[in-house]
């Protein structure tokens, strides 16, 4: 599926078509007004600037057992969940791609375009995995990064603007890693980061600088334990709740690992930075 260069200003209407069932990526889709498809489990959320529900409705056709469950109209601003302004999460200064403050000295500004995709810079995981990016990076010494669930790749930029060069970017939902691509080409890092769409128990064979994973638990409890996992120095390990987070370290307390620091945000989500001990 093809989708439409312009960028989203708070105030875009979307035109929101909920689908029961898998369209697949590579369907064709002519109209100018299409943002693209976000497959969610055994679900699909169709994205247009202009309604389009004949062409839903056309797409629903094509396949069997797809379904038009709803349908909804809302601003940007609303899908994203409220005001979409520049955020400053420690050095980081994220701006939107219709609105850029000016950097303060020793600050780290990045242009980001979520499109329909979260990671805005807004949710508490974001927020501390750029925290201990910044921790990570400190020593001048990470080169190399692997970011699993990259979304819209903010993670990965962030690090690549701390001196690391060479990111690979991951993440299984195609519209996320089309939206990653053009914020690396918006931050002109095309040389340091490669944005993947593949699964991210995959992509820990080769041995990096530093980890992060802000991924669901179904899949960080098997990241934890795959073969590739220690072959990693830093790691940082989100989007976790405290009970997940929890048995998480509870492995982790029989495992050549150090635990660096560990954030709990309302109560809710955790973050964690660690440091393995496995000799080289």
């Amino acid at each position: 599926m093809q989708s439409s260069p312009s960028f989203l200003r708070p105030d875009t209407i979307l035109y929101i078509y909920y689908i029961g069932g898998v369209v697949p990526d590579h369907h064709p889709v002519v109209s100018g007004s299409f943002i693209g498809n976000w497959v969610e489990d055994e679900f699909s959320f169709l994205f247009f600037t202009e309604p389009a529900k004949d062409q839903a409705l056309e797409i629903i056709s094509t396949y069997p057992n797809l379904k038009l469950l709803d349908e909804y109209e809302m601003t940007y601003s609303q899908w994203q969940g409220g005001s979409i302004e520049p955020v400053r999460i420690g050095r980081f200064l994220l701006n939107p791609t219709w609105i850029k403050a000016s950097p303060a000295e020793n600050e780290i500004a990045i242009t980001l375009d979520s499109g329909v995709v979260f990671g805005n810079g807004a949710h508490a995981t974001t927020q501390a995995c750029l925290e201990a990016i910044d921790i990570a990076c400190s020593g001048n010494k990470v080169e190399t990064m692997l970011d699993l669930g990259c979304g819209t790749g903010v993670l990965a930029l962030a690090t690549a603007k701390l001196g690391c060069k060479k990111v690979i970017a991951v993440d299984y939902n195609y519209l996320a890693t089309k939206t990653a691509r053009g914020n690396v080409s918006l931050n002109e890092l095309d040389d340091k980061i490669l944005v993947v769409n593949g699964r991210a128990e995959e992509h820990t064979s080769v041995a990096t600088d530093l980890l992060v994973a802000n991924i669901h638990y179904d899949v960080m409890k098997d990241l934890v334990r795959s073969e590739g996992f220690l072959k990693q120095k830093w790691f940082i390990l989100s989007g976790l709740l405290r009970s997940e987070t929890d048995k998480i370290l509870t492995y982790l307390k029989d495992q050549p690992v150090l635990i660096f620091k560990r954030w709990n945000q309302d109560d809710i989500w955790n973050t964690i930075l660690g440091i393995t001990n496995s000799p080289e």
